[in-house]
């Protein structure tokens, strides 16, 4: 599957936030990546912040466009808030699940996870990091992949607590998807009302 493989921190940069999770170079340069980027001033257009804010959530969540304008496709058709579902739908993804359970330390390790077929759902191995987790569904990792050092380093001290809709059960290496999150239990810094403004606007 194409993803972006590019340099994350010019990315974090771009957007003075850690979007891809903890970034020593974002902490010691905090400004717009460049020859001038720390001489900045220059104003965005409502439209470029609108542009800016939904390629924040692209690169947030690990999807390209094509990807990205289905779903958004998908979030206008159901019934809710459009922006709240199109979170909704993307913290519902498997590679976004795993992240949050504490399986991988980031979206795009989860997806290698995923992609290797190291993660089950429901007893069955899924190497699709776009799958749809539905309420109910136990994720966990792969009977042979509990001992890999990945698993293990992401999940040593991993406070599992820190998202209501999930549940984790050590002992199996196992997460239950409870519910579909709300949007005040989803912590992306994204103005999703920004990115349906956009697509409204094409």
């Amino acid at each position: 599957m194409a993803r972006y493989t590019g340099p994350k921190s010019r990315i974090a940069r771009r957007f003075g936030e850690p979007i891809f999770g903890a970034d020593k170079v974002l902490a010691k340069r905090n400004f717009p990546p460049g020859q001038h980027g720390n001489n900045r001033r220059k104003k965005s257009s409502e439209y470029g912040v609108m542009l800016a804010e939904k390629q924040k959530a692209k690169y947030t969540y690990g999807v390209l466009e094509k990807q990205f304008r289905n779903l958004f496709d998908k979030a206008s058709r159901k019934d809710g808030v459009t922006g709240e579902v199109l979170l909704q739908l993307l913290e519902c993804r498997l590679d976004n699940v795993v992240y949050r359970l504490g399986i991988a330390p980031t979206r795009a390790a989860a997806r290698q996870l995923v992609g290797h077929r190291h993660i089950t759902v429901d007893g069955q191995v899924v190497n699709i990091p776009s799958y749809s987790v539905k309420a109910g569904q136990i994720i966990a990792v792969r009977e042979k992949s509990k001992s890999l050092e990945v698993i293990g380093n992401a999940l040593a001290g991993f406070n599992h607590a820190k998202y209501a809709w999930l549940e984790w059960d050590e002992s199996q290496k196992a997460g239950k998807f409870l519910h579909v999150p709300a949007r005040e239990d989803i912590p992306e810094n994204i103005k999703e009302q920004m990115i349906v403004e956009l697509y409204s606007k094409n």
